[in-house]
Formats: structure tokens, sequence, C-alpha cells
């Protein structure tokens, strides 16, 4: 049973009624895992399931978001919904840093540990004419025994990768500007600067657009490039998408500014949505010393 207001106040802990919205997301979510599984093993509607699931997915989502953002601006979130949160927001954030760890990890093994392993004496018998060398410290060198992987070109760090660097640091600053704005009570100023923040990710996933279709168009470095390519596509494709997701989530923070929500004292809305963007920041800075200059 839902809690109610009493004189005015936030419930001690605000109990939402009975939602539909947890099951609904997960009727979305079966069809996202169903249509993927089957796309991958050679059936065309797959990938009709996966659009639709993620449809799906999505109207849930903006509905449920919907429902507490007019929970949250009725004033029936006290403190400690505040505090609760906070929690779920940051065992979110180090749940995605474990994620990017997998993958870090993922490159680390194969680099220093793996290829080196397949150039001993042992394989040399198996594979006289491989080289256990990595594609970025041999410019041009595939290590493909046999031809299995087609020659390819490695990604350096100029001048997109430097590029998109720049930005990604300048939107960490234009949001904390946009953050000491709201507190300062300059609601105005607040949200010119968060549309800045916008803007610079928005640039930066075009910035990363172009740059894959050159790595496949005229670097023949594909997602089947071995495991440099799997390791290139993976970290830099995921993160990629963590900066459209965190994007979207400024946006809509912008928007809720735009119709006079949040206030200096109140607005761990927008501080979610800052300490998500500046865990992207921190993963890129990871991913451009290690992926392309490394």
């Amino acid at each position: 049973m839902s809690a109610a207001t009493t004189a005015g106040k936030a419930p001690y802990y605000f109990v939402p009624a009975p939602s539909r919205h947890p099951v609904m997301a997960a009727i979305g979510l079966f069809f996202v895992i169903l249509g993927a599984g089957q796309w991958v093993n050679g059936h065309g509607w797959g990938a009709y399931s996966l659009l639709f699931g993620l449809l799906w997915w999505a109207f849930v989502l903006q509905a449920w978001f919907r429902d507490a953002i007019r929970e949250s601006e009725g004033g029936l979130y006290s403190d400690r919904i505040d505090l609760s949160y906070r929690w779920s927001m940051g065992w979110f954030i180090f749940s995605e840093v474990m994620f990017f760890a997998a993958f870090f990890g993922a490159l680390y093994w194969a680099r220093v540990h793996s290829v080196p392993n397949l150039g001993s004496f042992e394989n040399s018998l198996l594979w006289p004419d491989f080289k256990a060398l990595w594609p970025s410290s041999v410019p041009g060198a595939t290590a493909a025994p046999a031809g299995t992987v087609e020659a390819f070109s490695v990604v350096g760090p100029w001048p997109i990768p430097t590029i998109n660097t720049a930005l990604l640091l300048s939107s960490g600053v234009t949001l904390t500007i946009a953050h000491h704005a709201l507190i300062a009570g300059e609601r105005g100023k607040t949200i010119a600067w968060m549309w800045v923040t916008v803007l610079l990710g928005m640039v930066f996933l075009g910035l990363q657009a172009f740059e894959y279709h050159h790595a496949y168009a005229e670097l023949n470095l594909k997602l089947s490039s071995g495991i440099y390519g799997s390791t290139f596509f993976m970290l830099t494709g995921f993160h990629g998408f963590h900066v459209f997701v965190g994007m979207l989530m400024l946006l809509f923070i912008t928007l809720r500014l735009m119709k006079g929500h949040f206030t200096k004292d109140r607005h761990f809305g927008f501080e979610g949505a800052a300490w998500y963007w500046h865990f992207v920041d921190v993963v890129w800075l990871g991913l451009y010393v290690v992926v392309y200059w490394m």
C-alpha cells in the first residue's frame, strides 16, 4: 500500500502502490534476448523480435520514469528515499566498473599472456609462420596463422581519439559548472551549460561513428579481426553505448530543469546523471591510453 502524505510532509518512507512496470519490462527483455539469440544463429525473424523488445522496453521505461518523476515532484520522497537512490546509483556504477574491468582484463590477458604463449617454441611447431606480435606494437602485423585473419591496420590516437578525449574532458567541466550554477540557484545558467554538455556528448558519438566507418572501410579493422579487433570494438563500442545512455540522461535532466524541476537543495536526479557521466569520462581515459596508445 502506498504511504500517505500527512500535514504537507513526505511520508517516513514512501512505498509505491503495486505496479505493472516490472513485469512489463521483463516481457520486453524476453523478446530482446529471444530475438538476439535467434538472430545471431541465422534466423532473420530474430532481428524483428529484438527490435520489438527494445521498443517495448523503451516504452515501459519512459512510463516507469514518468511515474517516479511524478512521485518526486509530488513531495512523496523523503530524505530516506533520497539516500536509497544514492546507494542504488552507487552500486549501479560499481557494477559498471566491474563490467569494464572484465573487458580491460581480457585485453591485458590476451596481450601479455595469450599472444606471447602462442609464440612459444612448442606452438612454433604447429604454426611456424605465426608471429607473436600485438598489432599496435608492430603496425600492419595481424599475427594470423594460415591467413585466418585478413590484414588490417590499427587505429592510432590521432586525430579522432584525441579530439574525443578533449570533448569528454570538456563536457565534465561544463557539467560541473552547471552543477555549481544549480546550487547557486541560477537556473538559466544551469540549463545553458547542460545544453553545452549534451552537445559535446552528441559530437563525441558522431566522431566515434566516423571512426568506425574509417576502421571498417579503410583500415579493414573489424570485430572479426582477431583478438585485437574483438577487444577494440567491444571496449570502444560498449563505452560508446554508455556515452549514448549518459547523453540521454543529461538530455532528460535538462528538459526537467526547463520545466522547473529540481532545487538547489534537492536535485539528486541531476547528481546521479552527473556521477554516471563522470564515470564514463574516467573509463574513456583508460581506453584512450590502453587501446589507442599502447
